[in-house]
């Protein structure tokens, strides 16, 4: 870990003759030490902070992008800051194995990031494509011309999808399979995530947004599941959009967002948010823009933010 707390050695059995002595010494410290000042007896190493910044299908040359962010995150924290490239696995792996102290992270894999490293989120991207400012919807997408409708009730709405061949994004995907599986449960239309074939016709997986709802344009599925944000560029052009439509929509899906290790001191975890916050104010704001397309970042409750994902997770039967 870069920035990491150094902790004290006590003086233990290791001379019992000194031990009167060790004693006396310790409650003179007690004795200057107020309560409030004892974070002065730890002594903090601060060398440098590792930053990773996963890909994303909709972000190109991020290298140069993350390095521009780390730059102005060193300025700001006054310390050298370091930009990694890696998916969100390796994000987490970094962080548990204490090679990163910083992490943006989708909401699976921050649940990864608590269970592994007891890292948590502190802030939430937020764009302008999504619904609920710093939350997204999952959407059944089928073709405009289809059949399908939309009811006046989520499970009379899903239960039109019997028979239907489906393609979702991924079986690794929060809004593109968690969030619609988890739904279908809730709905009872489907046990878990183990026994979709005995309720679609036919299940495939696309691999990502755009390859799902590839599947629907192609007529290789009816009927595809992804994120809302996906039904535009890059992922597919105006002309495509046309010819689709959402037939039933799942909201509260948490946005991306920023996690720290829990070994980074709290003063400099202070200290890291209130500098990626200034990425906000209008003169700093389009390296943040240029980095995953968000427009702001705002403060969030790990678990508040992280609850959605985490009971889709339950209904779908999936360990986090």
């Amino acid at each position: 870990m870069h920035v990491r707390k150094m902790t004290l050695l006590s003086a233990g059995a290791a001379c019992i003759a000194l031990s009167s002595l060790a004693v006396g010494v310790f409650d003179q410290m007690q004795a200057v030490a107020k309560p409030d000042k004892q974070a002065q007896l730890v002594a903090q190493q601060q060398n440098s902070l590792t930053v990773v910044f996963p890909s994303r299908s909709d972000s190109t040359d991020l290298q140069t992008k993350a390095n521009a962010v780390a730059a102005f995150l060193s300025k700001e924290i006054g310390m050298p800051v370091q930009a990694q490239i890696g998916d969100d696995t390796a994000a987490v792996e970094a962080l548990r194995a204490n090679r990163a102290d910083v992490a943006f992270l989708s909401s699976r894999p921050a649940l990864k990031a608590e269970q592994l490293a007891n890292a948590r989120l502190y802030l939430a991207e937020v764009r302008s494509n999504y619904s609920g400012k710093y939350t997204y919807n999952s959407v059944f997408v089928v073709p405009k011309n289809s059949p399908l409708q939309t009811r006046n009730s989520a499970k009379a709405t899903l239960e039109q999808l019997r028979g239907k061949k489906m393609a979702f994004t991924s079986p690794t995907s929060g809004s593109g399979f968690i969030f619609p599986v988890g739904e279908l449960v809730r709905q009872g239309l489907v046990p878990s995530r183990d026994r979709l074939e005995g309720f679609f016709g036919q299940v495939s997986y696309g691999g990502n947004y755009a390859k799902a709802l590839q599947a629907v344009l192609r007529n290789q599925a009816e009927v595809a599941a992804v994120s809302e944000y996906a039904l535009s560029t890059p992922y597919i052009t105006e002309a495509e959009k046309s010819q689709l439509r959402v037939l039933h929509k799942i909201s509260g899906v948490p946005a991306h967002g920023v996690a720290i290790d829990d070994d980074v001191p709290a003063p400099m975890r202070e200290k890291i948010v209130n500098a990626l916050l200034k990425l906000n104010q209008k003169e700093n704001n389009q390296l943040l823009r240029d980095l995953y397309n968000s427009t702001e970042l705002v403060k969030v409750d790990h678990n508040r933010h992280l609850a959605p994902v985490r009971d889709a997770l339950k209904l779908a039967g999936i360990d986090p």
